[in-house]
C-alpha cells in the first residue's frame, strides 16, 4: 500500500521518508515556496558546480544524465501518484535535470551561466510552443520531465546564438 500525504502540500517528512520523493522534490528544495521551481534549479547550479568537474569525459556526463532523466521519469511519476496529483509543483527534479544539461553545453563561466539560468527560468516558466503543449498533454513522470527539457533546448539555441555573435565568450 502506498503511503499517501495527507496534507495539501508535502511536508519535509514525508518527503524525506522515501529516496525517489527525495529525488523527485530535489532533496527537498521543491518545498521551498514560492518559486519552488527557481529553488530547484538554483540548487541545480552549485551541486553543478560541485559535481561535474569530477566527471572525466562527455560520455560519462551523457551517460549519467540520461540515467538521472530516466529515474526522474520513475520517481516523480511515483510521488505524483502518492499525491494523487501528476505533475506536483513541488517536483522540481525535472528543473534540475534539464539545467545540469544546460550548464554542461554552455561556457563554463559564471556570466554565461548566469545567462542561461534566466533564460532557463524564463522559458520553463512562460512555456512558449511547443513547451505549453506538451505540458498540457503529456501525463505522469515523463511528462513532468520532457517539458523542462524542452525549455533546456531552448536555453541552448539562444546560448549558441549568445557565443556565435559574441555576445558570451
Amino acid at each position: 500500500m502506498r503511503d499517501r500525504a495527507r496534507v495539501a502540500f508535502p511536508t519535509w517528512r514525508w518527503t524525506c521518508a522515501r529516496l525517489y520523493r527525495l529525488v523527485a522534490f530535489g532533496f527537498c528544495s521543491g518545498l521551498l515556496r514560492p518559486g519552488s521551481g527557481t529553488w530547484g534549479t538554483l540548487l541545480a547550479w552549485p551541486l553543478w558546480r560541485l559535481f561535474a568537474p569530477h566527471i572525466v569525459s562527455d560520455r560519462a556526463m551523457g551517460v549519467l544524465l540520461l540515467l538521472f532523466f530516466a529515474y526522474g521519469c520513475w520517481a516523480c511519476s511515483r510521488a505524483g501518484d502518492e499525491l494523487d496529483q501528476p505533475d506536483h509543483v513541488g517536483m522540481v527534479w525535472d528543473e534540475m535535470v534539464a539545467f545540469w544539461i544546460v550548464l554542461w553545453l554552455v561556457p563554463p563561466s559564471l556570466g554565461a551561466q548566469a545567462l542561461a539560468f534566466v533564460l532557463f527560468r524564463l522559458f520553463d516558466t512562460v512555456k512558449p510552443p511547443p513547451i505549453r503543449y506538451f505540458d498540457a498533454r503529456l501525463k505522469g513522470g515523463f511528462g513532468v520531465m520532457w517539458d523542462d527539457i524542452l525549455a533546456a533546448a531552448y536555453t541552448l539555441l539562444v546560448m549558441a546564438l549568445a557565443v556565435r555573435f559574441g555576445v558570451i565568450a
